[in-house]
């Protein structure tokens, strides 16, 4: 199976330019395909044996989201390997998918994001940066992939916008909010100022290493500020894309617009967060009214 899975990771990183973030996720969901077929050969995997692993999958109890994502991988997996001639018969194609979780995302209040984002010190470098990792996501929704992988001519400050490369490496410009601009130039201010040797400028944000911030890293961050918060686990950076979603709907925003920002290619993906707000309203809606 290594060498079929190999065929389909080259054609997705080269002639279908996905993102790396996807590359590694179907590489980890099949690798885990292959660990429960063993030493079965994958031409005999049959709609039975797909059926066996999707169960498989939920004694693990993964969420219906993960195991939708992960029979996803496998239909394209299996949609290569048909068209390119690898297998006779394509097993995949009569499964269906999990009804997803009507779960909704977390998020934070105005007040908990502005307490969260004014935790680190104005007095260190890291602190700096930290102030400006924090401000970016709040004031732009943006995914922790694409902070990680933005580039300090990315940032516009005379203009207020940042250019971001999302998902299918489609580009758009996001306004930046004045204390978000305001924390990122005091970080890079400080940080041609100590500028050490590794340090080419190309990065926006760096580890104390000077290289490129991962995304565990901006986890790691948030994780350390929350806990000196004394805040509720489970905020993680997709928390702030979420918070930042809802207040803009909570504050009048309409939803093409957060559709846009947010770089949601399906309006019906950013509809989720109208639960949330019609959630609020009933909450308001309950308190005041006196026959509710």
């Amino acid at each position: 199976m290594e060498r079929f899975v190999e065929k389909f990771i080259r054609y997705l990183d080269i002639e279908k330019n996905v993102s790396k973030h996807t590359i590694l996720n179907y590489s980890l969901d099949l690798n885990d395909f292959k660990n429960f077929l063993n030493e079965t050969p994958l031409e005999k995997v049959d709609y039975l044996t797909l059926r066996k692993y999707l169960a498989h999958l939920k004694t693990k109890q993964l969420s219906n989201r993960t195991i939708g994502r992960r029979l996803s991988c496998l239909r394209r997996f299996y949609r290569f390997l048909f068209t390119e001639g690898l297998i006779k018969n394509n097993p995949a194609l009569l499964i269906a998918s999990p009804k997803p979780d009507k779960k909704l995302p977390h998020f934070l209040t105005e007040e908990e994001a502005v307490r969260l984002i004014e935790m680190p010190p104005a007095d260190t470098f890291l602190g700096l940066r930290d102030r400006a990792i924090l401000e970016l996501l709040y004031s732009t929704g943006m995914r922790v992939s694409e902070l990680c992988s933005l580039k300090v001519a990315d940032v516009e400050t005379i203009g207020d916008a940042i250019k971001v490369l999302g998902k299918g490496n489609k580009e758009r410009l996001l306004p930046v909010g004045g204390p978000a601009i305001r924390a990122i130039e005091a970080y890079l201010s400080e940080r041609r100022k100590a500028k050490k040797r590794k340090d080419d400028f190309t990065a926006l944000f760096i580890n104390k290493n000077s290289t490129r911030l991962s995304d565990r890293g901006v986890r790691k961050i948030i994780t350390k500020y929350i806990k000196i918060a004394s805040m509720q686990a489970g905020i993680s950076p997709h928390t702030f894309r979420h918070s930042f979603a809802t207040h803009l709907l909570n504050r009048g925003a309409d939803l093409r617009s957060v559709q846009e920002l947010l770089g949601h290619a399906n309006l019906v993906t950013t509809q989720i967060y109208t639960h949330l707000t019609t959630e609020r309203l009933k909450t308001v809606y309950n308190k005041a009214h006196p026959r509710a």
